[in-house]
């Protein structure tokens, strides 16, 4: 099982990056954009909150539900995404990580941040706005970016809610249980 046996307290239940996570929560959400080229938005003025600057995709085809454990085919997107955006390791902010709360995912997306931004990533705050959201699968992509837009607009990096006793094997800064002010120009989401 994915989910979380944690009913009692659902509000605690979401512990992505937590030595005593066990599965995520299911939530439920949706969020809607206005894409359109830059240059158009400057000219009628409009409020910009982001600019999607570069995107890229991966299939997994290690197992059917299963991760590779050293996050190879995440890592390699993630530094396609930073050359389509021109973007150095040292330029991202903030990373928004998919963080469901399974040791699984946890510990896969921290070798890939690892493998991607080098010893870089140790000064660049992570978190997972699932903590308190849960994961409301399809949309779960469309929230997240909702959220990084506001974390630029802010310059404020979301919390991961929930997290007391950090895995060991997931040891970057995961920006435990408070927001933090943050100056936030360039942010990473794999969510």
């Amino acid at each position: 099982k994915a989910t979380s046996p944690r009913r009692e307290q659902p509000e605690t239940a979401s512990r992505p990056f937590d030595a005593t996570r066990n599965g995520f929560v299911l939530g439920e959400g949706t969020a809607v954009f206005v894409l359109e080229e830059l240059e158009s938005a400057r000219r009628r003025g409009a409020h910009i909150y982001a600019e999607i600057a570069g995107y890229a995709t991966r299939s997994n085809a290690f197992h059917m539900t299963g991760l590779r454990p050293d996050g190879k085919e995440m890592a390699e997107a993630i530094r396609t995404a930073l050359g389509e955006a021109r973007l150095n390791p040292g330029d991202i902010d903030y990373i928004n990580a998919h963080g469901s709360g399974t040791k699984q995912n946890d510990r896969h997306e921290t070798a890939a941040f690892k493998d991607s931004l080098g010893e870089l990533v140790y000064r660049t705050p992570v978190s997972s706005i699932k903590s308190m959201v849960g994961h409301s699968l399809g949309a779960i992509g469309a929230i997240e970016i909702a959220a990084c837009a506001l974390a630029i607009e802010h310059n404020v990096v979301p919390p991961t809610a929930n997290l007391h006793h950090p895995d060991p094997e997931c040891d970057l800064d995961y920006v435990p249980l408070t927001a933090r002010e943050h100056r936030t120009d360039a942010v990473l989401t794999v969510g």
